[in-house]
């Protein structure tokens, strides 16, 4: 398996993983607000990722692993915000939260080690 499937694997998990989180959020309107920003920016990391894979050039292979970036950063946010709001216990946010961060730091290298072999 090349690197980049092992990370767009672990993308399209944490996707999963959102959805599911989102799907278990309550029904109020603060839980259906949130479960919609999330399910907004958590599976699009993922589709991003493999729209990176597929660039033309270094320089759009770039530009799509930075959209990737915000939208994993965008996700941190709402995660965050569930978190802190005590929507779901905090031993069933941590380990997402976790792998979000682990996500976040990949693709920022990833976006980095691109940008040093571009030039």
């Amino acid at each position: 398996m090349a690197k980049g499937d092992d990370i767009e694997s672990r993308l399209i998990e944490f996707a999963v993983r959102i959805v599911k989180l989102s799907d278990s959020l309550s029904k109020t309107y603060a839980g259906r607000h949130l479960a919609n920003q999330l399910l907004c920016s958590g599976p699009s990391a993922a589709a991003n990722y493999a729209e990176a894979r597929g660039a033309e050039s270094s320089k759009d292979f770039v530009h799509k692993l930075k959209i990737c970036l915000k939208e994993l950063n965008e996700s941190s946010v709402w995660l965050r915000t569930i978190a802190n709001s005590d929507l779901l216990a905090e031993t069933r946010m941590t380990s997402i939260m976790q792998e979000c961060s682990k996500l976040t730091h990949i693709v920022n290298a990833s976006i980095n080690t691109a940008k040093a072999n571009a030039h």
